[in-house]
């Protein structure tokens, strides 16, 4: 029994976390839990073959593509590494899904776009970082708009959030902004994962690895 254990204990990658402790801290139950384990090792294994996510397998997941940098792609793994070591592991690839759960409050998903968009961490969105993701969403969504269109955004989006005219969004603001315009947080929420045990989400990759090598 004991070297069933030691196996099973050499093949968790680094960072594994009890799926019950994780479902007790999450949205998630045990059996979700476990479901995203396989999901976590397919995207682990499918480049570097480690057991942690790194960036260009985070953006390999996400967007087919490893090598295409992307400022948003980038963001989301800087908040999904909790540990800030430059990988994720299991038990933070967990945590940070869990904004996105269907079931998840509000507050949460609004607490965290507020995080991606604050790029220098100071507390508040200026506009240099808002006109920066922005084109970074333009661009993963290959929509071409002139620099007056950008900038309009930019402004009109100011003139909405920044209710005391100092330049910068802060977090009360962005949360009377968001709640008025939830159009900004359809990409928080991910209906599937409440589906998890039945089918993988859909940007989960063919990483031609193996049963044998996860």
């Amino acid at each position: 029994m004991g070297c069933v254990s030691s196996k099973e204990s050499r093949r968790r990658p680094q960072g594994y976390e009890d799926p019950n402790t994780l479902a007790r801290e999450t949205t998630f139950s045990v059996n979700e839990v476990e479901a995203l384990y396989e999901l976590y090792k397919r995207i682990s294994y499918s480049i570097t073959k480690d057991g942690l996510i790194h960036k260009e397998e985070f953006q390999l997941a996400l967007f087919r593509n490893s090598n295409k940098r992307n400022l948003f792609a980038d963001r989301i793994f800087d908040l999904f590494d909790l540990k800030r070591n430059g990988v994720i592991e299991f038990g933070e690839f967990v945590r940070s899904l869990d904004v996105f759960h269907p079931d998840t409050p509000v507050e949460e998903k609004i607490a965290f776009a507020f995080r991606l968009y604050d790029l220098r961490g100071t507390g508040f969105i200026g506009r240099e970082e808002l006109k920066e993701m922005v084109l970074a969403i333009l661009n993963e969504s290959e929509l071409l708009l002139s620099d007056d269109a950008v900038e309009e955004i930019v402004d009109q989006t100011f003139r909405q959030a920044d209710m005391n005219g100092d330049g910068k969004i802060d977090p009360d603001e962005w949360k009377v902004f968001a709640s008025k315009n939830p159009a900004l947080l359809k990409n928080m929420t991910l209906p599937y994962l409440k589906d998890i045990t039945m089918a993988f989400p859909s940007f989960v990759l063919n990483s031609g690895a193996s049963d044998d090598e996860l």
